[in-house]
This record gives C-alpha cells, sequence and structure tokens, in this order.
C-alpha cells in the first residue's frame, strides 16, 4: 500500500528510525522497506516529520505481527514515552507491575518504565518515581557505532533509570525527569509557538527549565536568554544547547527570573512564560522585559467558564497604559482537569 515514508540514505536509516520513533511518529503496522541503496520510514503525520528529512508516498507492505501492550494483558494500558523512558501512572502497584512487564514483553521500546509516585511538588517541580521495571542495553546493541550526537552503548548503560534522551522536531533533549520537570505531551505545543520565531529576535524565556522552547528557537536564529530556579534544570539546558549546536545563542541564569530581569529591561521581541498557575505574578517582570514592541506567550490554567479572561485581564492591567495590549491567538492546549483548562495567550505589546 501507498503510505507517506521518511526517505534516507541505508547508512543514516537507523538513527533516523530511531529520531522518528522517539517522536511516535514510525507507522508501527507498516514495513520498512530499503530499495537502491535507500530506506523508506512509514511515517503516522508527515506534518510532525522534522523539515530537514524528506517525506515521500512509497509502497510499503503491511506488518503482520506487532505485539502491543493491550494484546499482553486484554486491555488498552494509558502510557507515555519519553525517549526510552515508558510513563505510567498507577495507584495499584499490582496493576502498575502487570503493565510494566507487558510494555518489556511487548514491541515497545523502552529501557524504563516508571511509575509517577507523586505529584509534581516544589518551586522547582519535580515528582517521585517508582521504577518498575529496567532493560539493560535496549537504546543499541553493543558494539554498534553511534551516529554523531548519539549515546553509544556503554553511555546509554550508565544513566540513571529516570535520565534519558527525548527528541522532538528535529532537537534533542537530556533530561532526568526525578530532577527536572519535562512533558513530553506539550510537543505539538511547543513547536506552535517555535514556529512563529523569526531569525535575529531576542527570546526571553523566564521559566526554561531542560530548554524545549529555548533549544529550537535558538535553532531558527534567534538569541535566547533563559533563566531557571532549578540548577538542575539550567545544567541540562546548557548541555542540550551543546548537543544541538546553539550554545552560542543561549544564555542560561539558575536564578529567579526577577533576579536576573533587571539587566535585561527592555530587551526581548519575545517573551515565553510557561508556569502555568502562577505566570501572573511575574507579568510585572515579563513587561520590565518587554522592547518597544513584542510577543508574550502567556500559560495559564482555568475553568472551562472562562478559560482565557483571568489571564487576559491579568495583562492588561500589568501592561496598560505604558503598553497597547493585542491578544493575537487564545489557544487552548489542553484538558487539565475536569472542567479545568491548559491555555495559551500569544499577546502583542506595543509601547505607547
Amino acid at each position: 500500500m501507498n503510505a507517506p515514508c521518511v526517505r534516507v540514505p541505508t547508512e543514516d536509516g537507523e538513527a533516523t528510525r530511531r529520531r522518528l520513533a522517539d517522536d511516535d511518529l514510525v507507522a508501527d503496522g507498516l514495513d520498512i522497506v530499503v530499495e537502491d541503496g535507500r530506506l523508506y520510514v512509514p511515517v503516522t503525520d508527515p506534518d510532525a516529520v522534522p523539515a530537514d528529512l524528506d517525506v515521500v508516498e512509497h509502497d510499503v507492505p503491511e506488518r503482520e505481527t506487532i505485539t502491543t501492550p493491550a494484546d499482553l494483558l486484554g486491555f488498552e494500558p494509558s502510557y507515555e514515552r519519553l525517549g526510552d523512558v515508558v510513563i505510567v501512572d498507577e495507584d495499584d502497584p499490582e496493576r502498575a507491575a502487570r503493565i510494566a512487564e507487558a510494555i518489556v514483553d511487548s514491541d515497545v521500546r523502552a529501557r524504563t518504565v516508571l511509575d509517577r509516585a507523586s505529584k509534581v511538588k516544589g518551586e522547582t517541580r519535580v515528582r517521585e518515581w517508582d521504577v518498575l521495571a529496567t532493560v539493560p542495553g535496549e537504546e543499541s546493541a553493543a558494539g554498534e557505532a553511534s551516529a554523531p550526537g548519539e549515546e553509544s552503548a556503554a553511555e546509554t548503560e550508565a544513566r540513571s533509570p529516570t535520565e534519558t534522551v527525548h527528541r522532538e522536531y528535529g532537537s534533542e533533549f537530556r533530561v532526568d525527569v526525578a530532577e527536572v520537570y519535562f512533558s513530553p505531551r506539550l510537543a505539538t505545543e511547543r513547536h506552535r509557538v517555535v514556529t512563529q520565531v523569526a531569525p535575529d529576535e531576542r527570546v526571553f524565556d523566564m521559566f526554561a527549565g531542560v530548554g524545549p522552547y529555548a533549544v529550537p528557537m535558538a535553532k531558527r536564529g534567534a538569541e535566547v536568554v533563559a533563566a531557571d530556579v532549578n540548577p538542575a534544570a539550567v545544567e541540562y539546558l546548557r548541555e542540550n544547547a551543546r548537543r544541538n549546536g546553539v550554545d552560542g545563542r543561549i544564555t542560561a541564569h539558575a536564578d529567579d527570573v526577577r533576579a536576573v530581569a533587571e539587566a535585561y529591561e527592555g530587551w526581548a521581541d519575545r517573551i515565553v512564560m510557561n508556569l502555568p498557575h502562577t505566570a501572573d505574578a511575574f507579568l510585572g517582570t515579563a513587561v520590565a522585559l518587554a522592547g518597544e514592541e513584542g510577543v508574550l506567550h502567556f500559560y495559564d490554567i482555568q475553568h472551562e467558564d472562562d478559560r482565557f479572561g483571568p489571564g487576559e485581564r491579568a495583562i492588561r492591567e500589568a501592561a496598560e497604559p505604558d503598553y497597547e495590549v493585542r491578544v493575537e491567538t487564545r489557544h487552548t492546549v489542553r484538558s487539565y482537569a475536569p472542567h479545568e483548562y491548559n491555555v495559551c495567550l500569544d499577546v502583542r505589546l506595543v509601547h505607547r
């Protein structure tokens, strides 16, 4: 059958397949085809494939044997993948163990299976984890050569069970979920914002984490200043900037953004405020960072009855009358809890 495929030279095939698999883009029900020195990897969503990869239509056969966790359990478990770490969220230890065993025995690629053991806690927004299963050597076979920028098998084995390398939209992020906050579910939202960035923009990421906004924005040619109160997150951010070749365009501060902002007053063309629940407390700082004209990406969590009103009112209170406030996008990111939504306001600030 004809299907959208990523076409690469065979020598780049395995590295490309892993990259697509980490973004859950490989179409599991179709076979990978090798023809005339090229590999054709079927993909689930051609629009989500990184721009540096070639997508073509190609005839590929359907795969006959794929074993999923649901095949082994008799029900569809809920889980998400972050690199080669699989995350479940189960209150029943016996059920969690059954799901972990099924994931390991299925065709899902996993080096570690984790269960959330606490809610996100504290100023650094980290949580506790239970390690349900580990599969040594899953990332790459012993003796297999690594492509540039990839880990060797020994380096993979040296990682802690909670650490992984996650890839999304052509960028690569090393992350330890026991040390930092990171959500793979927000990849599409991050990409939505990143694609708005123009070369030579000056971007301030106020709550940067390991760099999922900062790194791809720098890859688009922006100069980025990033701050985070979690020193571990900033160390990962700096490493991720190096991994992606943009360390010369990112300045990272391990500090409260309010302590950093004075040196950047009036500097930013674009400001990212991805700290739902409490970002409104930092709006005065964001306005101080804003230049003559720029865009603010303000994230919030609000009740379904008024998803955008509280955030918009807070922004106007902080910015007016010095700035004209133009709301360009009112965007619902995802459902957060019953009757509550994670939303984003893209707001243009124009100095009067």
